[in-house]
């Protein structure tokens, strides 16, 4: 188990650094200048010349990115075209979207295995085509268009949320707790569709295995044989898939919380963008990827730790 954590680690450094090239070479190259977009139309050549050495962006690019690395390991992501460090941008916004991610996680959990449970032990029965026929239409809608829906609906048709999640400045979310109903919801439906059938699938092909079947045949109740098979079973596909489903969710709220106005990472990364505020799309890149590369690393060790085969090293190979 150590060793396997060990090598998974190794390999997310070395993805990490491979990323780390890509996207500050890639940022790099895209259209825009955020000199310009900091100074303006107006600003003079000399202005523009002094403000891109101060920042130093009249080095080659392999030179910056050495910087840019340095800095990264001393914890400095940079300066924004404002001037404005990026670590200080990021700080408060970072704990917005994994608020917005923890919510919505949580309350995935127990409605996605409940559901897939569900439909699994009503497999073919109306309860389980209403489960399957719902999730597969929320599968095929974008977050930010199901967030649009339930603006309609909750706020604009039923007037029960605000439409905007605006948050006053030096505030948190927490103590506005309405304006985190609707981006949650937002992220909740979709990551709630692909949990459930997954886990659906799981117990579904886990209630037709043959030693459940003799268990029924020894006269074990469905609810004995639910809780002592069915349940140990998926286990792993459900932490492994929720774990996933958080991932998908914090590159889901880029548009969501840009949908709602929320504070967090990704109303600023499409900001950033618009603005061509190179500095700070790099930063929030690598971090949106590090977080990615460590939650996937999490959910391995989490499958071979729930799975006895793979613990033991049977199922390795």
């Amino acid at each position: 188990m150590l060793r396997h954590a060990l090598s998974g680690l190794a390999g997310n450094v070395v993805l990490l650094a491979g990323l780390s090239f890509l996207v500050f070479v890639g940022v790099d190259l895209l259209p825009g200048d955020p000199i310009t977009s900091r100074l303006g139309p107006t600003a003079t050549p000399e202005r523009i010349a002094a403000v891109r050495a101060e920042l130093g962006l009249d080095q080659p690019v392999l030179t910056r990115y050495g910087d840019w690395l340095a800095g990264i390991v001393h914890g400095d992501l940079g300066r924004s075209a404002a001037g404005q460090p990026v670590t200080e941008l990021l700080s408060g916004r970072v704990g917005n979207s994994i608020l917005l991610a923890c919510l919505a996680t949580a309350c995935l959990i127990p409605l996605s295995f409940g559901f897939g449970l569900a439909a699994a032990r009503r497999r073919g029965r109306p309860a389980d085509r209403a489960i399957s026929t719902g999730s597969l239409l929320l599968l095929s809608v974008p977050e930010f268009v199901v967030a649009g829906f339930l603006v309609l609906i909750l706020a604009i048709g039923l007037r029960l949320l605000p439409a905007v999640s605006l948050v006053p400045a030096g505030s948190s979310p927490v103590r506005h707790s309405e304006v985190l109903v609707l981006p949650v919801l937002s992220l909740l439906l979709v990551g709630l569709a692909y949990a459930t059938r997954v886990i659906r699938a799981a117990a579904a092909g886990t209630l037709r295995a043959p030693y459940v079947e003799f268990l029924r045949l020894s006269g074990q109740s469905e609810r004995t044989i639910l809780r002592t098979a069915v349940v140990p079973a998926v286990l792993p596909v459900a932490v492994q898939i929720w774990l996933l489903t958080g991932v998908s969710m914090i590159g889901g709220a880029v548009l969501v919380e840009k949908v709602f106005g929320y504070p967090g990472i990704g109303e600023l990364l499409v900001t950033s963008v618009q603005t061509g505020d190179l500095a700070v799309v790099q930063a929030l890149v690598l971090v949106l990827g590090g977080a990615t590369l460590a939650v996937l690393l999490i959910a391995d060790l989490a499958m071979v730790l729930l799975t006895p085969r793979l613990r033991t090293g049977g199922g390795a190979e």
